[in-house]
């Protein structure tokens, strides 16, 4: 009797080994399946963007009597708060040497991924998926305006400079807190909310601002309170905020941004007409004073232009002109000229092997050691960038960023150098990467692979 019950449980047994087999998870290993494990790496990468796949790699090992090579190993996800799924997301065979990799489907939210081959499963392991968030508005590098806008009747309009930020949020977040952010004027990569919203049922938000203060804004949104996601941050838009003009002294650059090294010319109209004299000032740091740079005299219907100049930083400009009416002297609004960056980029190789060393390299003026700058990737979609890796500029305005790529087909990076108090943000020409399958020995991932920007305050 107590044969028979030792039979039937060991029947049991194996017809439960039996039906994990038939259930897709492939053949057990060989005769002492308790002999192998699973080791599974990183994914690679542990951080990807919504519509992003992720590589699941790693080894299965065995002891005496168990077999490594040919096995069939399925690949599993838990997504969110979800249950595991019960049927394979991937599927693949080990090589030789026991080894095994598979791309997961795009994914949408934070995602366990484990395997399993042979009855045997590996541990989970974790792949956090940030939101893709977008943001439109007035064009990058627009000139606006601070909200003390133009008289409409007898008093000055608040509403007519009123600008609206707005985008989506991939996948939806419905009820999600959009937080609109401007950079600290005096704080490089310190950023202070200006704006608040929140995450509609059609996945879209919109925001809106007037702006307050003039000099350079960078602008962009933050996704928080996610609960299945990673903290979702879009691009960054560069802007220059102008006082309204004197309509009897006004002023104009003749491009606006500009990119470092660059000539602007400062010229306007001085509606006193003809041979006024007027004096081009500059200041190139909110708080200091006011210096004269240029000299002209206005010419035909009070028109005038300054020589050229050649700002090294954001700065603002103002004319004084004086005359023999009864306001011998007449201000200007003051104009601000954004300075952009000159972001130079190389990439060490065009075509590089999963788990290899790629570095994009090149060199920013002006010079600024210690400024954050960042590599980013165009999104899947193919439309806008976010940041994979976060480095710094060097003494000498040179950076390196390297960077360890390992999933397969042709992808798009550029280098974007985040504005500051003193220059505003520019990005490098794209360079396409193509990264091959590599059948060796895949590598655990870098730890500073995919590190987002801070989110600031």
């Amino acid at each position: 009797m107590l044969r028979s019950k030792t039979m039937a449980a060991a029947l049991a047994a194996a017809a439960g080994l039996a039906a994990l087999a038939s259930a897709g998870t492939g053949a057990s290993f060989a005769a002492h399946p308790a002999s192998c494990h699973i080791k599974l790496e990183p994914p690679a990468p542990r951080l990807v963007q919504d519509g992003e796949t992720a590589l699941v790699f790693g080894q299965i090992k065995c002891g005496p009597g168990g077999a490594a090579a040919s096995q069939a190993v399925s690949l599993f996800e838990r997504v969110g708060g979800a249950a595991a799924s019960s049927t394979p997301a991937a599927s693949t065979t080990s090589n030789t040497a026991g080894q095994f990799q598979l791309t997961t489907p795009p994914l949408e939210k934070n995602t366990f991924v484990y395997v399993v081959a042979g009855g045997v499963k590996s541990a989970k392991r974790l792949v956090k998926v940030s939101p893709k968030v977008t943001i439109s508005g007035p064009p990058d590098g627009s000139v606006l305006y601070t909200g003390r806008g133009p008289i409409l009747g007898s008093h000055f309009s608040v509403l007519s400079n009123r600008v609206t930020f707005s985008g989506t949020v991939s996948p939806k977040l419905v009820g999600d807190e959009v937080v609109l952010q401007r950079e600290n004027a005096i704080s490089s990569e310190e950023w202070r909310r200006i704006g608040i919203g929140f995450v509609s049922s059609t996945g879209t938000y919109s925001i809106p601002h007037t702006f307050g203060a003039p000099g350079a804004a960078d602008i962009r949104v933050v996704v928080r309170n996610t609960k299945f996601s990673a903290r979702g941050v879009s691009e960054s838009l560069s802007y220059v905020i102008l006082q309204t003009q004197n309509p009897n002294l006004t002023i104009e650059s003749s491009k606006d941004p500009i990119i470092f090294g660059e000539p602007v010319t400062i010229s306007g109209v001085d509606k006193a007409g003809p041979g006024i004299s007027l004096t081009l000032f500059a200041r190139t740091a909110p708080g200091k004073k006011y210096s004269p740079v240029a000299t002209a005299t206005s010419t035909t219907g009070g028109a005038y232009s300054f020589p050229a100049q050649t700002p090294g930083t954001n700065t603002s400009y103002k004319v004084t002109a004086t005359g023999t009416g009864p306001a011998k002297t007449l201000n200007s609004a003051a104009l601000f000229e954004g300075v952009r960056f000159l972001v130079t980029a190389t990439a060490s190789t065009e075509s590089v092997l999963q788990g290899q060393t790629v570095t994009f390299a090149g060199t920013v003026s002006p010079a600024l050691s210690g400024h954050p700058i960042y590599l980013q990737k165009k999104n899947a979609d193919g439309i806008g960038f976010h940041a994979i890796e976060v480095g710094t500029v060097g003494p000498t305005g040179a950076y390196s960023l390297p960077y360890v790529p390992f999933v397969t087909g042709a992808h798009v990076y550029r280098v974007h150098i985040p504005g500051d108090p003193t220059h505003e943000g520019s990005s490098s020409h794209v360079i396409t990467v193509t990264t091959t399958l590599n059948p060796g020995v895949i590598h655990p991932e870098p730890a500073n692979n995919d590190t987002p920007p801070s989110e600031g305050h």
